[in-house]
């Protein structure tokens, strides 16, 4: 069994809610180190290496498919695509990673753990940090094109809504 199988597997069985909880909060913290380190190395280092001395560099030694699940979630960020199942200990693996993207998903994601760390000063100052929150907020503003009771009517009569052409229904 891979370790992107093992990682599906036990990120979806609920079964053992207690079990469950502790292996998502173990992954929780692991995914915060990790991004901790990712960020303060920026720019200097190149997370060029193969997927064990990768996981030992974040600190994911003997968690190889928390690692893979740590794979899984930052993937959408990466500029060329990993093949999650093939990931094996001597596989591999270039992070190649759009900080841009990566910033905004986690918003997107809701993980202010995440989007929030200090360590984001290492790759943006807080003018582009708030850029890309402004970019987030934007993207996800609720749009309403349904007309309202006081609204004036669309026909172009002068009049409101109600009074118009609302008044039928």
């Amino acid at each position: 069994m891979s370790y992107f199988s093992e990682w599906s597997k036990k990120i979806e069985d609920s079964s053992d809610q207690q079990a469950f909880e502790a292996y998502v909060a173990r992954y929780y913290e692991l995914e915060q180190g990790a991004y901790k380190e990712i960020l303060s190395s920026y720019p200097d280092k190149v997370w060029q290496m193969t997927a064990a001395q990768m996981a030992a560099e974040l600190h994911f030694e003997g968690d190889m498919e928390i690692f893979v699940g740590f794979l899984d979630g930052i993937q959408s960020s990466l500029k060329h695509e990993l093949d999650l199942d093939a990931v094996q200990d001597d596989t591999p693996v270039e992070l190649d990673i759009d900080y841009d993207k990566l910033l905004y998903n986690m918003h997107d994601a809701g993980a202010k753990w995440l989007f929030g760390l200090e360590e984001w000063n290492h790759v943006f100052d807080a003018q582009q940090q708030e850029a890309v929150a402004l970019k987030f907020r934007k993207d996800h503003i609720a749009v309403s094109t349904k007309i309202g009771r006081n609204d004036p009517c669309p026909c172009g009569s002068g009049k409101k809504y109600k009074n118009c052409c609302g008044k039928a229904q």
